[in-house]
């Protein structure tokens, strides 16, 4: 029984799921309260929820995966702004509301992949704004900047504060272990190897070449120190 609670994501640890619990209670607690505060009494809000649902995935990524590509402030930002505006384009152009929800879905995976801020919860984004209700769909084009883009750059403030704090950083870039920024070692691909090996493979993997990369001097860092030992 116990390998069914062993984490799915490579590298993952307990104390990892603790932090990202914090997180996603103190960033998404953040962001409605300063919603509150900076949209409840105005009147183009007064109809239109303060907090958004596709912000509850935004903050699954940023506080319990921070270091993927997918959760990235632009992708957090702009991947659900330009995701809703998608969603709003479809419904006013799709009078029939099951393609036009497909549209949605469909055309915000384009737009973001183009604009390089591919982010799950913008799919959500895009439906909302053709399934969300009479509020949001009157809104028109407000809806993507109040309240999503107020959502997403409040979530994105949070996640920038708290991993201050969390030892993990934000907006993620591939460090070295203190004390091993040296050389790649022998036996470590060459960066064009692995463009070509992921090239192979035909997949997309929710990490970036960097991370590979680093991740492959640690694992010939402790390839050798495994064979000293050996030796000894």
């Amino acid at each position: 029984m116990r390998r069914f609670f062993v984490p799915i994501l490579a590298g993952a640890s307990l104390r990892d799921r603790l932090i990202a619990c914090l997180g996603g209670l103190v960033g998404v607690a953040i962001t409605s309260f300063v919603s509150l505060l900076a949209l409840g009494g105005t009147h183009a809000a007064a109809a239109l929820p303060l907090l958004v649902a596709p912000m509850g995935a935004s903050a699954v990524l940023v506080f319990a995966v921070p270091a993927s590509p997918l959760a990235q402030p632009w992708p957090v930002i702009g991947g659900n702004v330009i995701s809703a505006l998608v969603g709003v384009l479809a419904v006013h152009l799709v009078p029939v509301p099951h393609l036009a929800a497909g549209l949605a879905v469909g055309g915000a995976i384009l737009a973001m992949s183009v604009l390089r801020c591919l982010h799950p919860p913008g799919g959500a984004a895009a439906l909302t704004a053709v399934i969300g209700g009479p509020a949001i769909l009157s809104a028109g084009y407000t809806f993507p900047f109040v309240p999503v883009a107020v959502n997403a750059v409040l979530l994105t403030l949070a996640g920038l504060a708290f991993h201050r704090f969390s030892g993990h950083s934000y907006p993620h870039r591939p460090v070295p272990v203190a004390g091993h920024a040296v050389p790649a070692p022998v036996g470590v691909p060459h960066p064009e190897d692995i463009d070509r090996a992921l090239d192979d493979l035909g997949e997309t993997f929710d990490v970036s070449r960097e991370d590979l990369e680093l991740l492959f001097r640690r694992v010939e860092h402790h390839a050798e120190q495994r064979r000293l030992q050996e030796r000894r």
